[in-house]
């Protein structure tokens, strides 16, 4: 809510946090698209990274599709050779998703790849870095916990 043409410190760092991260979409589908991966394919393997089996209709429900969307993903990721569909051992008919060590390492270079730039904040000093990732941190913390109720 404005007051007067002053914007609340909320709305406009909102604004801001859009304008330092909206010239990255190019640079992270970029990122992906060199390693041959669509940003769906990207979300899957970034779930299956934790190591856990992962049931298909689970990594469907994490990335809001449907399962013959997912089966699609998970084919061209398989075909690759960096997941594996594994038989559940309660259900032979439910198949769990597993990492690959290709997939681990592939996950690695582009979460590398990912956490090093384009990053506009390293231009600023370093306390002033840590001042805002204190504040994100908060603001992350406030709406996992507004999730949560």
């Amino acid at each position: 809510m404005a007051t007067g043409t002053r914007q609340a410190p909320a709305v406009e760092a909102w604004r801001l946090v859009h304008e330092l991260t909206g010239p990255a979409r190019g640079w992270f589908l970029d990122t992906l698209r060199e390693r041959d991966l669509s940003p769906p394919q990207w979300l899957a393997l970034r779930r299956l990274s934790c190591g856990e089996p992962t049931p298909m209709g689970e990594l469907a429900a994490t990335l809001h599709c449907d399962n013959s969307n997912v089966t699609g993903i998970v084919d061209r990721l398989e075909r690759r050779g960096l997941v594996e569909r594994r038989a559940a051992e309660h259900d032979r008919r439910v198949k769990h998703l597993v990492i690959t060590q290709d997939g681990r390492a592939l996950h690695a270079e582009i979460a590398a790849a990912l956490d090093a730039g384009p990053n506009p904040l390293a231009a600023l000093p370093r306390e002033e870095q840590r001042v805002l990732r204190d504040l994100l941190r908060r603001a992350v913390a406030a709406q996992r916990a507004a999730d949560e109720d």
